[in-house]
């Protein structure tokens, strides 16, 4: 298969539009994708990013409406559509927004005949009181495939203890086994069947569940049961039952928590438990996954853990940094296990970014901590904690080739109410007054202000935090 060439896994930065274009010309195919992109809800999210409660303006918006959604996102999954395998499977994750307009457009796509299911996950166990309509509760998972001959493993769930005990209520004295008595009809007339020494008719409308050649082994094996004497009953013992097929309704995977040990603070942050799901039903062992809108990399991680190969792409440097960190975790190695491709790596690449993107690229690269977004932090977008190698100081972004002399008195009182001796301001460019205030503030006040270009920064220059 043609993916088996990949000779590492790829976390790519960029939009998935080019990079899917870029992917399918090296003629690379994988066998599962799954998407979960920015859902047509006009929300405003606030943020809190990872461990350090960094809180920023995370957007889901649309101008121009569901129709400018619909036309962007089609686009993006004809390119998806065409780097899938011919046997791959195909899941979209979107909420009521739009699911209904983006179904018809799937179905465009990929052919209504390769639709597989509608999947609905609950996903919000605690409802708002509303008196004007039925709570919304959950996603909806659309699953298709590019051809008739897919992989796919039909999943179960284990019997919970409540269950056992419920319905495995007797126990063979002989073996010790567990079991239950099943019906041993079905709808549907059929004919009478020898029991034994015995031939007994169905009831009226129905048939014996199996032929007679199995009745006759069952008999032997003492298997089946007369609860009364036309009323044969089958034994269903515990260790031979593997649970009951999944169906299309998902109730038992519960979404992220407060205090969920695997949270990284990602607004739309998916269990690892619902891609474990999706990764074991269509693909196997060695298979390669794709994520576009790979967000916090769960998709990833899971994938990593299951042993299949991957590939994730999303657009935001502090979404790639992000799963980095997730994946350095789980014991993969960014050079060995994977590559990063696409990071800004030059002052135009950096000056094009979104502010928020901007600030942590920086705060990324002085191995910093970004800072809670609160009144009390006045102008400081950043600190770094004492340690043996480093002492505290305050961080200041501008994505600015001016800054100036106002700049630099700001960041003096923010530093002053934080009581720290020492601040960076970071960035393109500082005016001569930017350099004469901090000459100033030094030698009045002892408060050392260094300032740090992002050229300098780009650069890895020694020395830059001394």
């Amino acid at each position: 298969m043609k993916n088996n060439g990949l000779a590492k896994n790829l976390l790519i930065c960029g939009d998935n539009l080019k990079v899917l274009d870029d992917l399918i010309k090296q003629g690379i195919k994988v066998d599962l994708i799954y998407l979960d992109p920015p859902f047509f809800s006009n929300k405003h999210y606030e943020v809190v990013w990872g461990d350090e409660a960094e809180i920023r303006s995370f957007k889901d918006r649309w101008a121009g409406g569901i129709h400018v959604y619909v036309e962007w996102m089609k686009e993006r999954i004809v390119k998806m559509h065409d780097i899938l395998e011919d046997t791959g499977s195909f899941y979209f994750h979107c909420d009521w927004h739009a699911s209904h307009y983006l179904k018809v457009m799937l179905d465009d796509v990929f052919g209504y005949r390769n639709f597989q299911n509608e999947i609905v996950w609950q996903k919000i166990r605690t409802e708002k009181a509303q008196s004007d309509k039925f709570a919304n509760l959950h996603d909806v998972i659309f699953f298709y495939t590019k051809s008739e001959d897919y992989i796919f493993h039909q999943l179960r769930i284990a019997p919970s203890k409540e269950y056992i005990d419920k319905y495995y209520t007797q126990i063979e004295p002989k073996t010790g086994r567990r079991y239950q008595l099943i019906s041993f009809i079905q709808g549907g007339q059929g004919p009478r069947r020898k029991f034994g020494n015995r031939w007994i008719e169905p009831p009226r409308g129905k048939h014996w569940i199996w032929s007679q050649d199995r009745i006759d082994e069952a008999f032997r094996q003492g298997r089946l049961v007369f609860t009364d004497p036309d009323k044969p009953r089958l034994k269903r013992y515990l260790d031979e039952y593997k649970g009951r097929n999944i169906g299309n309704i998902w109730t038992d995977i519960f979404p992220i928590n407060a205090v969920a040990r695997e949270r990284l603070g990602y607004p739309t942050q998916k269990p690892e438990a619902l891609l474990e799901r999706i990764i074991n039903a269509s693909s196997n062992k060695g298979n390669l996954i794709l994520d576009p809108f790979c967000g916090c990399g769960t998709a990833m991680a899971v994938a990593q853990k299951l042993g299949r190969k991957w590939i994730g792409i999303d657009i935001s440097p502090t979404a790639i940094k992000l799963i980095e960190t997730r994946l350095a975790k789980l014991g993969s190695v960014k050079g060995k296990d994977f590559d990063s491709i696409g990071m800004p790596t030059t002052l135009t690449e950096l000056k094009n970014l979104e502010p928020f993107e901007f600030q942590n690229w920086v705060i990324n690269e002085m191995q910093a901590k970004q800072s809670k977004r609160t009144v009390a932090n006045g102008g400081l977008d950043g600190h770094i904690d004492r340690s043996l190698y480093s002492e505290e100081a305050g961080i200041q972004v501008k994505q600015s080739e001016n800054v100036g002399r106002n700049i630099v008195d700001n960041f003096e009182t923010a530093l002053e109410r934080k009581k720290y001796k020492k601040g960076y301001i970071v960035g393109f460019g500082f005016t001569k007054g930017a350099h004469e205030e901090a000459a100033r503030v030094k030698e009045e006040k002892g408060l050392y202000i260094k300032l740090i270009t992002v050229e300098d920064l780009l650069k890895r220059k020694p020395g830059l935090l001394k």
